[in-house]
């Protein structure tokens, strides 16, 4: 079932398409930042052990925006968790700048869907520091200069003796990824990070994180299940099949942007995932 939509999409966009063959063949290239090397992941349910994923290679480039695309409970969040190292590959591995992950660091930053994830008793400001003194051992104001740097990145710097019940859902993430961003990762991890926003806000904040993106250059995985999204926020986008998540194929996205909703060439691409994802 797969090939056949690979082939065709292949023959539909050319270039722009990858089969699972050219992916793996890809992936084993030295460049890439963040690569998942034949990687089974497994987690246990209540029924016994759920298998997430089969034999997923892909690779990730720095600077690059992959995003993972996939029906629900196809893996991509697990794969996403597998790259931050609170999951351990049951097959294959899992490869940070050509060295396995062996567990959580400072190096990849995860920003979830979650709004309250910031702890509500401390300011912006004191969130977005929080992590470099216990991390990364700055001091006081060495953590507090490098919080209002990235808070004026992403359009927050008066609001940084704020704290989180005076902020919008939107306001909330921005100081998340102000959060990750402090860091300096090597690799941004989002999952879903925009699904529980309105229509509104979630463009905007599409918007601003590819304004971001622009301004600093980070490495960024990101997961959703929306094909516009994927195409929007995606240098590349990677579907999975359903459970056991299984790599159908990758799409060259970096030409997409927001004023190219209506082309001809994104309703193509827009139609040829949706072909993928319900064959």
């Amino acid at each position: 079932m797969w090939p056949v939509a690979t082939e065709l999409f292949d023959a539909e966009l050319g270039a722009r398409a990858t089969t699972p063959a050219t992916v793996a063949a890809a992936t084993t290239a030295a460049d890439r930042r963040l690569r998942f090397d034949g990687v089974t992941l497994a987690y246990a349910g209540e029924g016994g052990t759920v298998q997430a994923t089969e034999r997923v290679s892909l690779g990730l480039a720095e600077g690059e925006r992959l995003v993972l695309l996939g029906p629900s409970g196809c893996g991509k969040s697990t794969l996403l968790k597998a790259a931050a190292g609170f999951i351990e590959p049951a097959e294959g591995q899992v490869l940070l700048d050509g060295r396995p992950v062996r567990g959580p660091g400072p190096e990849r930053m995860v920003v979830f869907q979650e709004f309250d994830q910031l702890p509500p008793w401390k300011t912006v400001r004191a969130n977005v520091a929080f992590p470099l003194r216990v991390a990364q051992g700055l001091g006081r104001a060495e953590a507090e200069a490098r919080a209002d740097e990235v808070l004026a990145q992403v359009g927050l710097a008066e609001f940084a003796t704020a704290f989180p019940h005076q902020l919008s859902g939107g306001m909330k993430q921005r100081v998340a990824i102000a959060r990750a961003l402090a860091m300096r990762p090597r690799v941004l991890l989002m999952d879903e990070p925009f699904a529980a926003l309105d229509a509104l806000t979630r463009r905007r904040m599409q918007q601003e994180l590819l304004a971001l993106w622009r301004q600093v250059g980070f490495t960024l995985l990101f997961v959703t299940h929306s094909i516009e999204e994927a195409l929007f926020v995606g240098s590349r986008v990677a579907v999975l099949s359903p459970r056991p998540g299984r790599l159908i194929g990758e799409l060259d996205a970096s030409a997409f942007d927001f004023d190219q909703a209506g082309s001809a060439d994104f309703q193509a691409a827009t139609q040829t995932l949706h072909d993928w994802l319900f064959p």
